[in-house]
């Protein structure tokens, strides 16, 4: 009997769409597709893969307002947010401008005895493991520029958001991208782990849990290919005594709780300095009651569900664990929290880092706040984490935000924003974080190989 994955509404527990799995030797066969079409689309010129891809790109644009309902069908994002549209044309567009300066050659030497020279070849087949939190966004950081540097690209979504690949293929195949160069692919753990273990790709990139990085890695060992990884995040905000207070907390508030605080770099911890913590901590709980809990179809609703109900049990258990060691909880149960996927937004005081609300993701709306004396407690308390996304640095001085962002262990440091993908700069991480990046001119070196060209054009 053949295997279907089925993604089950957070609005309603329903199933919204299921697909069968691909079969071993179906999914060998469309690899080997993939890999067959990618020389000849490599060998075309970059202006072309570029204006093949955008007109992709475009194409997904216009079906927004569509998708837009889907994704609150499949991961619970209100209709009032419009979908991921704008990130995706901001990164895509970005990462188009750039692809002839992140790709061109590193010359080196051309003289009347020698041209030597770097050039950046597309790996071959790359395969990209998407997750369901920003579906879109996070699958073009990888789709869009692997493309354009050559790479066939085959893409595996999460079953939480089951279409969104189909529909990322249906609009770039549409604008004249080859159907082998870009595939969509429904599969289950076994064949993806046995397709890593076989070596079929040349690159991997996922975005997903540590657990799940962790098994892909142990699937692929001993293949030796390579592999972009970012995992999980417990990304901190710090408050400075001298920052701008209300916008800390709006900027700090939103980003913990936007997506039902499912982003990838979320705040889920805030250190305050002592002497603006009482004020921050009741803008924070205003700006949590303010949400209006509820179906994400409805314009009026500003916090959806969380995508999955286990999402939601082990934010629960998380904030009861916190509050039976000593925390505080300052937001009521709101009525619409039916125990299930829709889940009251929390704030917690008192907490300490023994909780492990405060030490492992929660990737749901909760953060807690903690008062600090000054810059050095804040350190020692940010880097005291497993992982290394973002941090968010509050302050009026800049040269304070670098010299104290140069001994904070993440990919990212902020000043005064949050919870924002730059396309220009790299996004990585450290420690559990990941390895790897994206975007910028370091995302086309990732997913390009360098081939070195030693010419002698004298013999004596």
């Amino acid at each position: 009997m053949t295997r279907m994955l089925q993604c089950i509404s957070p609005i309603d527990g329903s199933v919204y769409a299921e697909r069968p799995v691909l079969a071993p030797e179906a999914a060998r066969a469309a690899v080997a597709r993939a890999r067959a079409a990618q020389k000849a689309w490599a060998a075309r010129p970059l202006d072309e893969r570029v204006a093949l891809v955008m007109a992709g790109v475009k194409r997904l644009g216009e079906i927004n307002d569509e998708v837009t309902v889907e994704l609150a069908w499949m991961m619970g994002r209100p209709v009032r947010y419009g979908g991921e549209f704008r990130g995706v044309e901001e990164r895509s567009t970005y990462m188009a401008s750039i692809a002839a300066e992140g790709l061109a050659d590193i010359a080196l030497e051309d003289s009347d005895e020698y041209r030597r020279f770097i050039r950046r070849e597309p790996h071959g087949v790359l395969f990209v493991i998407a997750p369901w939190n920003y579906p879109y966004m996070t699958a073009i950081n990888s789709v869009v520029p692997g493309l354009i540097a050559g790479n066939s690209v085959i893409l595996k979504h999460a079953t939480q958001t089951l279409l969104v690949g189909e529909r990322m293929a249906q609009c770039f195949h549409e604008a004249g991208v080859p159907e082998d160069v870009f595939q969509n692919v429904f599969l289950d753990h076994e064949t993806t782990e046995a397709l890593l273990g076989e070596g079929q790709f040349d690159f991997v990139n996922f975005t997903g849990s540590v657990a799940a990085g962790a098994r892909l890695e142990r699937a692929a060992a001993g293949t030796f290919t390579p592999m972009g990884l970012e995992l999980g995040g417990k990304d901190p905000g710090y408050v400075m005594e001298d920052a701008d207070l209300d916008a800390a907390v709006a900027t700090l508030m939103d980003a913990a709780m936007y997506n039902a605080g499912q982003c990838c770099c979320g705040i889920e911890r805030i250190y305050v300095h002592e002497s603006l913590f009482d004020r921050f901590v009741e803008g924070a709980v205003a700006f949590a009651r303010a949400y209006k809990l509820g179906n994400p179809l409805d314009s009026a609703t500003t916090l959806g569900p969380m995508a999955n109900r286990r999402f939601a049990d082990l934010v629960r258990r998380q904030i009861a664990d916190a509050v039976a060691a000593g925390a505080v909880a300052h937001v009521e149960t709101f009525p619409e929290d039916d125990g299930g996927t829709y889940l009251t937004p929390q704030v917690l005081t008192n907490v300490t880092h023994d909780m492990e609300v405060m030490r492992e993701e929660s990737f749901g709306p909760v953060v807690g706040i903690m008062p600090v004396k000054d810059d050095e407690e804040a350190l020692a308390l940010m880097n005291d984490s497993p992982y290394g996304l973002t941090a968010s640095l509050w302050t009026s001085d800049p040269d304070r935000a670098e010299r104290l962002g140069a001994r904070i262990e993440t990919g990212t440091v902020f000043m005064n924003r949050a919870d924002y993908l730059d396309p220009g700069l790299c996004w990585t991480g450290c420690k559990n974080t990941g390895r790897g990046g994206s975007l910028s001119i370091l995302g086309y070196h990732n997913l390009t190989r360098p081939k070195s060209y030693h010419l002698k054009k004298v013999t004596k």
